[in-house]
Order: C-alpha cells, then structure tokens, then sequence
C-alpha cells in the first residue's frame, strides 16, 4: 500500500484535482441563481397579489352609490389606477428577470457538462469559456432588471405614502394636524388655517387594511 501511495504520479493527480475543481466551478454561480430564481418568483408573486387587490379596490370604487360622501374620491382612482399601472409594469420587469435567470441557471449547468466533456474527452476545451460568460451575462441582466424593479417598488410605496397623507390632511381633526405639522408631514401647511372638523371614518385607505 505504502509503495502504491509513493508511485502515484503527482501530475495525473494535479490534473484530477484541477478537473474536479473546474466542475465544482459553477455550481457557486448555480446556488446564486437559484436564490435569486426563489426571491424573484416570491416578489412576483406579491406583485400579482397587489394587482388583485387594487383591482377588487377599484371595482368597489366604482360601484359606490354615494360618491359625494367618499373623501378625495376622485383623487383615491386616480392614485389606484396609476399604482395599477406600476404594479403591473413591476410584474413583467420580474417575469423577464426570472426568464433571464432560469436562461444563466441553463447555461451554467451546461457550462459543468461541457468541462466534463472536455476532461474526459479532450474535445471542445474552449467551450465551457464562453458558456460561462454568457450564463453571466444573463445574470447580469437578470440582476438589472431586479434593480430597476426594487426603484420602482419605492416609487409605488411613496405614491402610497403621498396619498395617505393627502388623505389625513383631508380628514384629520385640526388638533392632530398641528401635531405632526410640526414635523413637516403636512407640506408646511399653517393648521390654524384648516377647518376644525372630526372627519369621516375613513375604515378602507390604499396603504392596505
């Protein structure tokens, strides 16, 4: 045994080991992608359960009998309508970012293959190169679009944010807008100047229930 360990040929080892390593390789960049696949397929799915909502919103809008009693009603379709428009505009930034990663997912699993398939055959040594670049490449767009999607989610939760204030401002009595006047949340509004009322029951706002 002790001979067999001592007449191993270093090199034939060396290259085992570089073989191994090179298909070990991608496996990092597919345990990446596969996270980012699972956390754009929950946003996504968040996405299209926000779109849903606003549009049951908007329909129970619609159908409000009295609509003179409804505070900022107009404003309120107007702000759903326009953050229907974002969302949807988010679900299909997040429908092309997931195709972009399953396309780097695809890419870097055959990048191990075609390593494989030049160590074991000796064919094709160049291939896995460019293989593997274009896997990144996907993950690079995948990733800028995520980017673009998440500058987008902030603009939606501040146009949720505005009107929510907009809506306080309507409907708050006097004594809570000198409150938070002071913290500048109305705009620089002078309280004193705005009616003193107890306002309606506001029971269903965009900011969710």
């Amino acid at each position: 045994m002790a001979s067999d360990l001592v007449s191993v040929n270093p090199n034939a080892l060396n290259s085992t080991i570089e073989f191994l390593t090179a298909m070990v390789t991608p496996t990092l960049l597919i345990s990446a992608t596969g996270s980012l696949v699972l956390s754009t397929s929950t946003r996504l799915g968040r996405v299209v359960d926000r779109v849903r909502d606003l549009e049951k919103r908007l329909g129970e809008m619609i159908y409000v009998e009295d609509k003179s009693e409804v505070p900022l009603y107009d404003v309120r379709v107007e702000v759903i309508v326009d953050l229907i428009d974002k969302v949807t505009s988010r679900s299909r930034i997040l429908q092309k970012a997931m195709a972009a990663f399953y396309y780097g997912l695809a890419l870097f699993i055959l990048t191990s293959v075609t390593i494989a398939v030049a160590g074991l055959f000796g064919i094709y040594r160049w291939l896995p190169i460019p293989v593997g670049v274009i896997g990144i490449m996907f993950l690079l767009y995948g990733s800028l679009l995520m980017i673009k999607e998440t500058r987008m989610a902030t603009a939606t939760v501040n146009a949720e944010m505005d009107f929510t204030w907009k809506l306080a401002r309507e409907v708050a009595p006097k004594e809570v807008i000198s409150k938070y006047a002071k913290r500048g949340r109305f705009g620089g509004l002078n309280p004193a100047k705005m009616k003193s009322t107890d306002g309606p029951k506001v029971s269903n706002t965009l900011g969710g229930e």
